[in-house]
């Protein structure tokens, strides 16, 4: 497995973390950076990255920003969530996309080709991160079909930037 490499790094401006932070904030329901906060972006693996605190906190999906796996540890989300049953888990920890019957709730404001956030249902810790392909109240009722494609998960190469 090559390792990926962080390329293109850019300090943001104040006024810049402050419009990132606030998208963030709004999209997953949580407090992230101060606008005085050392904030940069970069490119890794084909993919736009936010970093923070020399770990990568954001991505970029469909060119809006969304907390990685690691970023959702450090600041917590309410918002967007997923959660599967623990059956589940072990698929989804190598990249697999989320089928619908393993889904038991989701946040019913979720729309499809929204960024969402997958978790388990017994410790509700972060799993992975990608875009839904239904929406937060078909996803729970639906008996069959993918209902999140995986951007990135625990363990891939993002996570071990």
């Amino acid at each position: 497995m090559s390792e990926l490499r962080l390329r293109r790094r850019n300090r943001l401006r104040r006024k810049e973390v402050e419009s990132l932070a606030s998208e963030l904030d709004l999209t997953m329901g949580t407090q992230t950076f101060q606008p005085t906060d050392a904030v940069e972006t970069g490119e890794a693996g084909g993919n736009n990255v936010v970093i923070f605190k020399g770990k990568p906190v954001a991505i970029f999906m469909n060119e809006q920003p969304f907390l990685t796996v690691q970023g959702i540890l450090n600041f917590g989300a309410v918002k967007r969530y997923v959660t599967v049953d623990m059956g589940a888990v072990k698929f989804l920890a190598n990249g697999a996309d989320v089928m619908a019957p393993g889904i038991v709730d989701a946040d019913p404001e979720i729309k499809e080709g929204m960024g969402v956030w997958v978790r388990d249902q017994n410790n509700l810790r972060p799993l992975l991160v990608g875009i839904a392909l239904m929406d937060g109240p078909v996803m729970k009722a639906a008996q069959g079909g993918k209902a999140v494609k995986t951007v990135h998960y625990v363990g891939d190469k993002l996570w071990n930037l």
